[in-house]
């Protein structure tokens, strides 16, 4: 009788000690799941924090470069160039022959496409200069409140209104009011670069360019 009290205690006692360890083994396997499904979170939000970054890199990039370097022998006539700082409409290009350095020299003159501005620059014809993005919209014209500000529809449907009327060139200003005091449909000519914009002419949306 004793033999089979202490056969079932042993038996007993393997059994806890059997549950112990299955007890152990899954609290093990739990820590490691937990373990991996962090590393898993970690990984994914450092993916998405990389993602970001890059989104916010090219983002800065294409919204910081105003301009891309061309040879100046290259740049052309009625083409546009950065001119000591400005953007600028080339109004003549001239090239010079090697000298006794082996470079030919180009000369480029422009006119400031926001002041009218003439500059006047000269480097080699195979160095690199600035040549700004430069971009032209036709926007309907709203309305032109007394201060000279402009509203504009865009394509979108939203209104931008952070635009005023060229100060320097009265003419243009004084025939555009007028054929919108005479309720003349007018879609406005914008010219922008280096973050600047302009109005440089307008014309009705029947009829020729002013």
């Amino acid at each position: 009788m004793e033999n089979k009290d202490q056969i079932q205690k042993n038996i007993n006692f393997v059994w806890k000690e059997f549950q112990e360890q299955q007890r152990g083994i899954k609290q093990v396997q739990t820590k490691l799941n937990q373990k991996e499904k962090l590393n898993q979170n970690q990984k994914r939000k450092e993916k998405e924090i990389k993602m970001s970054e890059e989104e916010n890199f090219e983002q800065g990039e294409s919204g910081s470069s105003h301009t891309y370097p061309m040879q100046a022998g290259n740049v052309k006539k009625n083409a546009y160039a950065m001119l000591r700082g400005f953007p600028c409409k080339v109004v003549e290009m001239t090239t010079s022959k090697a000298g006794k350095h082996g470079h030919a020299k180009a000369t480029i003159v422009g006119v400031d496409i926001f002041t009218g501005k003439k500059y006047e620059d000269s480097c080699p014809t195979s160095h690199n200069m600035e040549i700004p993005f430069v971009k032209k919209n036709e926007y309907q014209l709203i309305d032109i409140a007394d201060d000279g500000y402009v509203t504009l529809l865009l394509d979108n449907g939203e209104t931008k209104e952070d635009l005023k009327l060229p100060e320097d060139e009265p003419e243009l200003v004084e025939k555009l009011r007028a054929d919108f005091s005479a309720e003349k449909d007018i879609l406005v000519s914008v010219i922008s670069a280096m973050g600047q914009e302009k109005i440089i002419s307008y014309r009705e949306t029947s009829g020729a360019k002013s």
